[in-house]
């Protein structure tokens, strides 16, 4: 389980000090599915990138299963179960998408199990597995081959900033199948960071994030109504933004 108290985050602007994240707690179950959506910039990516230990917070505390990781570092917090996707994946000239796989995994995979990973986020894996992870694929390329290092092994917790990014109706179609095979399985929880109706719509909560501060958190028959109801207007709207909730 995810445990986070009054985790807040400040950064130095022009000599001020400016509030990113402001006083945020909420709690993951074991094999829940949370969705954290809201406006554009409202602070939902610096929390997660709080929760992985790439930003360090001003204030607040963070526990998995028991355990007070809030000084924990990228590395020990990826030991201790948590998986992160970033909005933006990195590059990696030099190393080929087999390795990256194996790498991510912890242990050398083989090919069979290198292509089912591919595949299972709607790439064509025989033309990607031996392809440099480098500046010649696309982002979409990219960020699909991020999220399945991050499905070559299992976690406590995994984590995705914006999964659809990028990528293709059908891929993303592929992904979500994904998802939900995770979430069926009950074996992992996952915080997925989305606009994306379709993603909104199997979450178990819904947290929504705005100006820095939890606007509202609950089960997802509850804040959906709400949600849909105050940003969009009809389906047509829906239709045209590609199920987004919020424009980018």
């Amino acid at each position: 389980m995810l445990q986070v108290e009054h985790l807040s985050y400040d950064i130095l602007e022009e000599g001020r000090q400016s509030e990113i994240l402001s006083d945020v707690s909420f709690t993951v179950q074991d094999g829940e599915m949370l969705v954290i959506t809201g406006p554009n910039g409202g602070g939902k990516s610096t929390l997660a990138k709080l929760l992985m230990g790439i930003y360090k917070e001003t204030a607040g505390k963070i526990y998995l299963d028991g355990q007070d990781i809030t000084e924990l570092s990228i590395d020990e917090r990826a030991k201790a179960g948590i998986g992160f996707a970033f909005q933006q994946p990195p590059r990696f000239k030099g190393m080929t998408v087999r390795r990256l796989l194996s790498l991510a995994a912890g242990k050398v995979l083989d090919e069979k199990t290198c292509c089912e990973l591919l595949s299972s986020v709607g790439l064509c894996a025989r033309e990607y597995i031996d392809r440099e992870a480098d500046a010649t694929l696309s982002g979409g390329e990219m960020k699909r081959i991020e999220i399945a290092t991050v499905l070559a092994k299992r976690h406590a917790l995994c984590i995705f900033d914006e999964p659809e990014a990028g990528i293709d109706l059908w891929s993303f179609s592929m992904l979500i199948k994904r998802f939900e095979q995770i979430h069926k399985e009950k074996k992992e929880s996952l915080i997925l960071i989305s606009h994306q109706e379709r993603i909104i719509q199997m979450a178990d909560r819904i947290m929504v994030i705005s100006e820095g501060k939890l606007e509202s958190i609950g089960a997802a028959e509850e804040i959906m109504p709400s949600l849909f109801g105050k940003e969009l207007d009809s389906c047509e709207c829906r239709r045209q933004k590609g199920g987004d909730l919020y424009g980018a």
